[in-house]
């Protein structure tokens, strides 16, 4: 059986790798990744709007991995939409890399419910094999956070690079042309961060768990033994 304080460590990463699981199923369910400002170019130029007029053509944004809506500001007051990813739009994206960041945090759940596993059985038990004790779950929750990092930087990658807000803002707009004036990443962006960091500190704390501290022994008393304690 393992020893209190290793018990403790690992009911606490058990705890964590499931909170990291309960994190990447709302970051991937909620759609707000990305928000930003958009500029309605096509009518600003029309009536050669200035810095006071041009708050009547800029408009809002937001999206996630599936779903997200906008408001369109085009001088005519605002027009609120919302769209889905899938089917249509993912057509007009990078598909490759868009798909890839929801498989990447797919396979984060997984993972990150493998490492669950692993820690309640570290906690219950000192496995025989090796790679079912603190090795093993030390794995896992590097997988899944690597997966996790991979996701992130995908999106960022996709958003910097990619032009991914813009490609959206102007989806199925014959007319009007937007400009993306200010990109910001929201809540869900950063709860994937946070469960990234996450099992970080579980690794660290399967580290803990490992170190072998001295145990403290107390100095018993040397008893002298006389002869003339013999003769009695």
């Amino acid at each position: 059986m393992p020893g209190c304080f290793k018990k403790t460590l690992f009911a606490l990463a058990s705890l964590i790798s499931f909170v990291s699981f309960i994190l990447i199923v709302v970051a991937m369910g909620t759609p707000k990744w990305m928000t930003g400002k958009i500029l309605c170019k096509t009518g600003a130029d029309l009536v050669n709007a200035t810095d006071p007029e041009l708050v009547k053509f800029i408009g809002e944004i937001y999206y996630g991995l599936f779903r997200g809506g906008k408001i369109r500001q085009c001088g005519l007051g605002g027009r609120r939409s919302k769209f889905t990813i899938f089917p249509h739009m993912v057509k007009k994206l990078n598909t490759g890399l868009h798909v890839m960041i929801i498989m990447f945090l797919c396979v984060a759940i997984f993972f990150s419910l493998v490492s669950f596993g692993f820690c309640i059985l570290n906690a219950i038990k000192v496995p025989y094999r090796a790679i079912n004790g603190p090795a093993g779950a030390c794995l896992w929750n590097f997988l899944a956070g690597g997966f996790v990092v991979l996701a992130v930087t995908s999106f960022m990658a996709a958003v910097k690079l990619h032009h991914l807000t813009e490609r959206i803002a102007n989806f199925r707009e014959n007319v009007f042309q937007f400009v993306i004036l200010e990109e910001r990443f929201e809540d869900c962006f950063w709860i994937c961060v946070a469960s990234a960091t996450a099992h970080a500190v579980n690794l660290l704390l399967i580290a803990i768990s490992g170190i072998h501290f001295p145990k403290i022994k107390t100095k018993t008393e040397e008893v002298n033994v006389t002869a003339e304690d013999i003769m009695y």
